[in-house]
């Protein structure tokens, strides 16, 4: 029987951080930099009016207040994306819009509102400071300075930066591509009628949500029926577009051990029982020309479990993230309760609390049960080691923090 942490460090094994590609701004966006992004210029790349109003020296209106305004000779006006940069004339003005190059003399820029907003002179109300108003050449970022470096997810603020120094594209470890597998004849896809015998297929649904939020792509296929033909058919007809295949049920053991009947010619995927509560059998390997390919128990609960300890730190290894794993907090249990001797049990509890007072876990239903609602409830999964068999009130658990 494996251990978790071995089973853990199989599935990281599988995977292997894709490699950069060079993408358009856009499609950057949820993936993380596979590149130093180095400023090819100042940012600004010259003096800018921090607001419309009226560049000055701020020599010029030193003594100007609401009582005594100073009046300048308004010479010119510099609008936005002005090209060539005018000269300032001791005692005088420019009209200037925010964002406009500063004329070269001027170190200062008055309010439109503290003005009268004279066209041809214009009586300054209030005294300024040099380089006030003003953003500074190379203020933000320097020619040469690193803008983001590698290892940075690129997010809404990111694509600011990237796109202010003028990069159209950057190289990104991609989003990994994952398809997603069901398989069990009694499963009907949610919305249409149940049978008797059958079930809904809840897992696609679930595990697709849950890869997406783990900042993969998803493609969700029909659940498959017990059958090896077609099992086998839509595995090879899904691995040309999958970066990883993860399997649902079929692990059953006896006649209908389908997976692992069908697996066994397409790659190399090995199933081992893992010492874990929910959760029992699992299989990780590789399938066609290399694929990663993940084998989930069918229970609901169980495969979420799964997903958590397994899918998806891997997932996170596959787009190039620095840290896999989910906060935790240790947390105080609110009563007690057995655990099976020699798993690590991943209890789904409501944590609560806070750093300076403490946390506390309550279960989310019973611990042995493998109930959806309990598991809706959660927002972590307390973890019992495997050496621990009665829990009890108050004791304090690591506990892996699902909502954060």
């Amino acid at each position: 029987m494996r251990s978790v942490q071995e089973h853990l460090a199989a599935c990281l094994a599988a995977v292997g951080q894709l490699p950069p590609l060079d993408v358009a701004l856009p499609d950057a966006v949820g993936c993380i930099l596979a590149e130093d992004v180095v400023a090819d210029a100042d940012l600004p790349v010259t003096d800018l009016a921090g607001l419309d109003g009226y560049a000055v020296r701020a020599a010029d209106v030193a003594a100007a207040g609401p009582a005594a305004p100073v009046t300048l000779r308004v010479t010119d006006e510099v609008r936005a994306g002005a090209a060539a940069r005018l000269r300032l004339v001791a005692g005088t003005a420019v009209r200037i819009a925010s964002g406009a190059p500063l004329p070269v003399g001027a170190d200062a820029v008055v309010p439109g509102e503290q003005t009268d907003l004279g066209t041809a002179q214009v009586a300054v109300r209030t005294a300024a400071a040099a380089g006030e108003n003003v953003r500074r050449q190379a203020e933000d970022l320097r020619a040469g300075e690193v803008v983001l470096p590698a290892g940075v997810r690129v997010g809404a603020r990111q694509v600011a930066l990237l796109a202010a120094v003028g990069r159209g594209r950057v190289d990104v470890h991609p989003r990994p591509r994952v398809v997603i597998l069901s398989i069990g004849e009694e499963l009907v896809e949610p919305g249409r009628p149940a049978a008797p015998g059958q079930v809904y297929d809840a897992n696609s649904h679930a595990l697709a949500t849950a890869v997406q939020d783990a900042g993969a792509t998803t493609f969700r296929v029909a659940a498959v029926p017990d059958e090896h033909r077609a099992l086998r058919e839509t595995l090879e007809d899904q691995l040309v577009r999958a970066d990883l295949v993860l399997t649902t049920g079929g692990l059953s053991y006896g006649a209908n051990d389908t997976v692992k009947e069908v697996l066994a010619p397409l790659g190399t995927v090995r199933f081992d029982n893992v010492a874990m509560w929910p959760g029992r059998q699992l299989g990780v390997g590789h399938v066609g020309e290399g694929t990663p390919l993940f084998a989930l128990p069918g229970d609901p609960v169980a495969v979420q479990v799964a997903f958590e300890a397994f899918v998806r730190p891997a997932l996170r290894a596959m787009a190039g993230y620095g840290e896999l794993y989910r906060p935790s907090v240790e947390a105080a249990v609110s009563h007690g309760w057995y655990s099976p001797a020699g798993r690590r049990e991943f209890v789904r509890a409501r944590v609560t609390g806070a750093p300076a007072e403490g946390y506390r876990a309550e279960p989310a239903g019973p611990p042995a049960g493998l109930l959806l609602s309990a598991l809706a409830r959660a927002n972590a999964l307390a973890v019992v080691p495997e050496g621990v068999t009665d829990v009890r009130a108050g004791d304090r658990l690591h506990c892996l923090l699902l909502e954060s």
